[in-house]
């Protein structure tokens, strides 16, 4: 069996660079910049009032007027107009450009207004660029602001469009098929008899894929029979660029997952991760490049296996830059009996003080879903004999 690290690095070197497509900003949270980002100009591009009040110079005040004829109002989005002299004061609002001839904003709450004049109030300092954001003073023209590789969120986004780009190259979403396996599941909503079980994983996979900004998400089910098994899976590694299976993978009779896509051509990296929950874990490449995740059927190792090699993956194929791996302190002693690592569900919560802590969550084998209610991810614990103490310092990967 191969490490977790070894199975990052394999997964990592066999898997296919996503195409890169141009889509319209608003396609684009959650998607991977493929192309740097500059500056279209200064920001501010002018020197930008931040208060409502008045412009005035500020030379004025300090040679003893305290007293203002207003000039005109300029409102954001106007042509900046120029002062007549030192004596006038121009009523002006937040993110309108400084008028020529002023170099300092009085906000409105130091000022008493009359007909035609405003004075300033007692308390009211003037000095030069008060309450102005200057010209360039957040960037210059030409500045790198998103560099290819990072993850588009809301503030992102906001950049490229404050930088004229009404489109933005990106890494286009991989086409997903996912699949699960087994004679035993049915359908939530149909009839269901005592030796069944419900086809839950499909859906905790689509469900963790779409969080994440997935789309082009396919599923299927297959029956344990190995000439269906073959031909159904040679469509979906026809047609879509990454395929995720959840069961069949063992060592049992049924298991047929690997041998079906074996007579597919479908190239073994590796079979087994010396981890618990989540060992039978399979990952391979198809004769056209698909990457195919064949994961274990129970629900536990299913969900770990996903966040802890899938979704990295994906992303990992769409371009992202690597990025710094949460850590997080465990809340409680953990004790690891056997030689294996172990991904451990836990439950995030922030104590009086505002530190964030991963309370472990105990599952009743790998079978028991039910226990992952609540929970926000796992993490790593190295392998045992070893008892690991509160306060342990470890990766994190979110569900």
């Amino acid at each position: 069996m191969i490490s977790p690290s070894e199975a990052d690095a394999l997964i990592g070197r066999h898997l296919t660079c996503l195409p890169i497509e141009s889509l319209p900003l608003v396609q684009c949270p959650g998607a991977v910049l493929r192309e740097n980002v500059y500056a279209e100009r200064d920001q501010p591009p002018f020197d930008r009032v931040a208060m409502d009040g008045i412009a005035l110079a500020s030379s004025a005040v300090q040679s003893g007027r305290r007293e203002f004829r207003i000039q005109a109002t300029q409102a954001a989005g106007d042509v900046p107009l120029a002062l007549r002299s030192p004596e006038f004061a121009i009523e002006i609002m937040t993110g309108a450009a400084l008028p020529a001839g002023c170099d300092a904003v009085v906000p409105v709450e130091q000022l008493t207004r009359t007909d035609g004049t405003c004075a300033l109030a007692a308390e009211a300092k003037v000095a030069p660029w008060q309450n102005v954001h200057r010209r360039g003073s957040d960037c210059t023209q030409g500045t790198l602001l998103l560099t290819a590789g990072a993850q588009l969120g809301a503030p992102e986004i906001a950049v490229a469009a404050g930088a004229g780009m009404a489109r933005i190259r990106v890494s286009a979403q991989p086409t997903i098929s996912v699949i699960s396996t087994g004679n035993e599941l049915v359908e939530p909503g149909d009839a269901i008899e005592a030796h069944q079980i419900r086809r839950s994983n499909v859906y905790g996979i689509v469900a963790a894929l779409r969080r994440r900004g997935f789309q082009r998400i396919a599923d299927d089910h297959l029956p344990d029979d190995l000439a269906t098994l073959t031909a159904r899976l040679r469509v979906h590694l026809d047609t879509h660029e990454v395929v995720i299976l959840s069961g069949g993978v063992s060592m049992g009779r049924y298991d047929l997952v690997p041998q079906a896509l074996a007579t597919l051509g479908v190239r073994e990296i590796f079979h087994k991760i010396s981890q618990r929950p989540g060992k039978p874990m399979w990952f391979g490449v198809g004769p056209r490049g698909t990457a195919v995740f064949a994961l274990p059927g129970n629900p536990v190792s299913t969900q770990a296996c996903l966040a802890r090699y899938v979704v990295p993956g994906l992303y990992a194929a769409m371009g992202e830059a690597t990025a710094e791996l949460d850590k997080i302190a465990i809340a409680a002693p953990v004790e690891v009996k056997h030689g294996l690592t172990s991904l451990l569900p836990v439950r995030l919560e922030t104590d009086e003080w505002g530190r964030p802590w991963a309370h472990p969550r105990h599952t009743n084998g790998s079978g028991d879903f039910t226990s992952l209610v609540g929970t926000d991810g796992l993490v790593e614990l190295p392998p045992g004999p070893n008892e690991f103490p509160k306060g342990f310092v470890t990766r994190l990967y979110r569900w």
